[in-house]
């Protein structure tokens, strides 16, 4: 049987509608044609609802061909085509676009479905770089760079040394939310979460989900667009490691600054600033330095839970989501019975969900554990290596770091003084650490076939994230979103 498939991510006056994609494809379709289509997705990735289930139906031979307006309606990376077209092959399913008149059919359909894939890619990287570099130009103006106003602030436009009107932020009414924000985490006793049920209690809106998490609360304290900065913010994020075109005598508290670079989103996103530089912005801050940096210190010292006991109970920790409000789901152990039990941390922490997950994690982890199995069967045997990467490398950046922060030291004030020489003194137990564990490792687990079985938790964790984007839990039942 055919089947169309139409796709439209934003709805414009100058792009063709679904209605018409399916009209013009019905065209070439036989008699009984079966119809996907995925409104307001983009096509830069395959996670969209009625792909994936003509994916399933092509998998069940149900599917003998596919017929799309344009290539770019059904994907616009090379990559996941690349792998959608190996399972098209493989189950004998024709490929057909109709505009670009080719159909894989034929050979001179394969080349040029080929041809089409990479021009198409050229010109998505092209587009994605001068975005890029549009982006990097207004950070080094200390412009507004793009996307939605932070929290707290509004969109605006100033006139620059040129007179040329440039992107910037104002203060709008949420801005009293965040200075209590602040001014609530800097006392005493206080944590993300005591601020977090503080203010759910009182029912302010929170920026995204409507209520207030550590996540939203993070994001803010850490954020320097709201601080008025100072030499001392200049010293701190220099400290840091990070990068900064302007002289510290710029930071005179008029304006905020801004971050940009890379961010790893893993464990330590922000302690680990590497790659990133500052700059000052064109807009004002509204919390004091001495606030800030203030905050900047409490947040420091939150420790994160080690991976070797972070998650224990269960190798898809982190995985596991609530479907009804989107927190994560925790896992709990009754210490009598031994039994786990599945919560949602949004009823729990929040009182904001009120869905009971009754699923078994025992069960849950051999229906996936099965699915892992059969997709390690269909690659090539490969080696992992779970020794900690590059730990020469990270001695030697923890060295580097100490040498920088007593430069720093010696040219920092009162304020800064105190975080720059806690910092040496982590950074030193840090290398002690480090260099302890490196004598003590024993290399004869280095390499070893991939056998999902036979692996740590620890190692079932990382195929899990290979494979797994989330799954989402509610009542009895549990949805798996693959990355596939």
């Amino acid at each position: 049987m055919d089947a169309i498939y139409a796709r439209q991510s934003v709805d414009k006056k100058d792009s063709v509608s679904i209605e018409t994609q399916l009209t013009l494809c019905g065209r070439y379709a036989g008699e009984g044609v079966l119809i996907f289509q995925d409104r307001g997705f983009s096509g830069k990735n395959t996670n969209r609802p009625d792909f994936q289930r003509l994916m399933e139906l092509v998998e069940s031979g149900q599917v003998q061909k596919i017929i799309v307006y344009r290539l770019d309606r059904f994907s616009r990376s090379i990559a996941d085509f690349g792998q959608v077209w190996d399972r098209l092959e493989k189950h004998g399913v024709e490929f057909q676009s109709v505009t670009e008149n080719f159909d894989t059919s034929s050979p001179m359909g394969r080349a040029m479905l080929n041809i089409v894939l990479v021009f198409a890619q050229l010109e998505r990287e092209t587009i994605a770089e001068r975005v890029r570099d549009n982006y990097l130009h207004r950070f080094s103006l200390g412009a507004w760079p793009g996307g939605p106003a932070p929290y707290g602030f509004s969109l605006t436009k100033v006139t620059d040394g040129m007179g040329r009107q440039i992107p910037s932020l104002k203060a709008d009414q949420h801005a009293e939310t965040v200075r209590r924000i602040f001014s609530l985490y800097a006392q005493e006793g206080s944590s993300l979460r005591s601020v977090a049920r503080s203010l759910n209690a009182e029912a302010v809106p929170g920026p995204r989900r409507g209520l207030w998490d550590n996540v939203t609360l993070s994001r803010i304290l850490h954020s320097p667009l709201y601080v008025q900065a100072t030499e001392d913010v200049y010293w701190w994020y220099m400290a840091k490691g990070l990068r900064c075109e302007q002289d510290a005598t710029a930071f005179d508290g008029t304006y905020a600054c801004n971050v940009i670079g890379k961010r790893n989103r893993g464990k330590g996103k922000y302690r680990d600033l590497k790659q990133q530089e500052f700059s000052l912005s064109n807009h004002a801050g509204f919390i004091s330095p001495e606030q800030w940096l203030a905050c900047q210190s409490k947040l420091d010292r939150n420790v994160q839970v080690a991976p070797v006991t972070s998650g224990k109970h269960s190798w898809l920790t982190g995985l596991l989501k609530c479907k009804g409000c989107g927190y994560a789901v925790k896992i709990n152990r009754d210490g009598r019975s031994g039994k786990f039990y599945l919560v949602c941390s949004g009823r729990t922490n929040l009182g904001a969900c009120t869905q009971s997950i009754k699923v078994d994690l025992r069960e849950l982890e051999e229906n996936i554990a099965q699915q892992i199995r059969k997709l390690l069967r269909d690659c090539p045997p490969a080696e992992l290596d779970l020794e900690e990467r590059g730990t020469s490398q990270e001695l030697w950046r923890i060295e580097e770091r100490i040498d920088r922060l007593v430069n720093a030291l010696a040219e920092s004030s009162t304020v800064s003084a105190a975080y720059i020489s806690t910092q040496i003194d982590r950074l030193h137990t840090q290398r002690e650490q480090l260099a302890s564990r490196v004598q003590s490792r024993s290399r004869a687990e280095k390499c070893r076939r991939l056998d999902f079985d036979a692996v740590s938790m620890e190692e079932k964790k990382i195929v899990a994230r290979e494979f797994i984007e989330k799954i989402l839990l509610a009542d009895d039942c549990a949805d798996v979103m693959w990355k596939l």
